[in-house]
Parts: C-alpha cells; sequence; structure tokens
C-alpha cells in the first residue's frame, strides 16, 4: 500500500514522534506499529529504510515523555471536536485530587508534554491541565461554544508564563515581541508591545539566570520589580568589565 517515500515518511514521523516525547501509556505502540511497517514491506525497501534510520543521528537529547493514557487522550480529542463538556478527575502536583467539569478547547504538544487548555464553567476561567495528571475523563450530555480565533497553543504557553513562582518580575525592553521571544520564549514570558517599548512580564523561582540573559538581548531595558534584581544585574555588570579589562596570563 505504500511507496518507498511514504514508507520512509511513516517510519521517520513514528521515531520524530518518540523522539519528541509524544507517546501515550502504551508507550511501545510506536515501535510496534513501526515493527508492523517494517514487516511487510518488501526486503528491498526494507533495507533502504534500515539504512536510513541507522544512519540517522540527533542533536538534541530524546525528551523524557510524561505518557498520558490512551484512553483519555481520545476522549478528550473527541470531546474538543464535537465541543462537548467534559468530567475530568485530576491530581495536582502538590498532589491534591479534585474532579471539575471543563469545557475543552484543546490538546497541546508542549516539551515533551500533552496539554489540555479550556474553561471552568464553575469559576468561569480558563484553566490548563497535564494530561498525564488526569486520572479519568468522561463525556457528558450538551455542548458549548468555544470563544471566536481561539488559539489553544498560545493560552497553554500564556498560562505556563503565568504560573504562580516565588519572584514576580516586570521588565520594560526596548525592542519588539520577536525580538524578546529568542531569548525569553512565550512560555516564560508575557510580552506586549507599545510604541518602540515592550511591557514584560515573568515569573521565576530564581533570578541568578535573568541578568545574563537580559544581557544577551543586546536591547536596553529598565527593571520595574524586583529590586534585588537590579542587584543581580550590577554584579553582572561589573564582573564582565573586570573581565574585559584583565590581561590573559602568561602561560
Amino acid at each position: 500500500m505504500l511507496n518507498d517515500e511514504e514508507a520512509l515518511a511513516v517510519l521517520l514521523g513514528l521515531v520524530a514522534g518518540q523522539r519528541a516525547g509524544l507517546t501515550t501509556a502504551a508507550g511501545l505502540a510506536g515501535e510496534a506499529a513501526a515493527a508492523k511497517i517494517r514487516r511487510v514491506l518488501p526486503e528491498r525497501l526494507g533495507r533502504r529504510l534500515d539504512a536510513v534510520l541507522g544512519a540517522l543521528s540527533f542533536t538534541a537529547p530524546a525528551a523524557e515523555p510524561t505518557a498520558a493514557e490512551t484512553s483519555i487522550l481520545l476522549t478528550i480529542a473527541d470531546a474538543v471536536s464535537h465541543h462537548r463538556p467534559v468530567s475530568i478527575r485530576y491530581t495536582a502536583a502538590t498532589g491534591r485530587h479534585s474532579e471539575r467539569t471543563l469545557h475543552p478547547y484543546g490538546l497541546v504538544a508542549h516539551s515533551a508534554r500533552w496539554y489540555l487548555t479550556g474553561a471552568d464553567p464553575a469559576i468561569g476561567q480558563d484553566r490548563t491541565f497535564r494530561l498525564d495528571r488526569i486520572v479519568s475523563a468522561r463525556t457528558l450530555p450538551g455542548s458549548f461554544q468555544p470563544p471566536t480565533g481561539l488559539d489553544p497553543a498560545q493560552r497553554v504557553l500564556t498560562g505556563l508564563a503565568s504560573a504562580p513562582y516565588r519572584h514576580e518580575v516586570t521588565l520594560l525592553i526596548q525592542g519588539t515581541a520577536e525580538q524578546i521571544h529568542t531569548r525569553l520564549p512565550a512560555s516564560v514570558a508575557i510580552v506586549t508591545e507599545s510604541e518602540g517599548w515592550s511591557w514584560v512580564e515573568l515569573r521565576a523561582e530564581r533570578l541568578d539566570w535573568l541578568p545574563a540573559v537580559l544581557a544577551s538581548l543586546d536591547l536596553p531595558f529598565a527593571i520595574e520589580r524586583p529590586p534585588e534584581l537590579r542587584d543581580l544585574v550590577a554584579r553582572l555588570a561589573d564582573r564582565l568589565t573586570q573581565s574585559a579589562r584583565r590581561q590573559p596570563p602568561q602561560v
């Protein structure tokens, strides 16, 4: 049923999905599917595909997957497609268990994890959930109308960027959102452009990594909060100045 190019596309897709961590709890299903395809291929084509896969290397390490249950993934995907509410049982990172009704907007794959984004009608807010932490899901009667112009991926990134952490950071950076996101991705920082300057908001458990990132942007910036970030930036500037003036040792 498959010509050379189609067979190669299928097998490469399975390999890429496993490398990206996009697996379900039946983690060996991709390997089993690839083996079945390989067994029914003509010997000539099988040898050629084996040569490609054997010669293939990756520059990035394989992602550590957080597998989702296949039945939960399929149930939620069907509810998203038909705009049906779902009832989910969820275990938070703290171990707290809850059950809630959700209007699911979409499934999003990000950094080797599956996410579900949707509206929680009980609190009137959008929420984001890790799919591997959903214990069970069942479709409920009725339907809902998703918002116009919905972008589930952007909602997940915004939710991750606004998650509660120890420090709340706000900056003004003279640059565009595209420039800023090269060093502070959308999953880390919320950027709002305004007349040449951009308002940047992010949350972080630690601040020590941020001065070097701001320096690498090579754009004028001003720190609104927290004050301790100013001290960290000043210390980095002092160390860079000392290094720039230091003469190399005689060897």
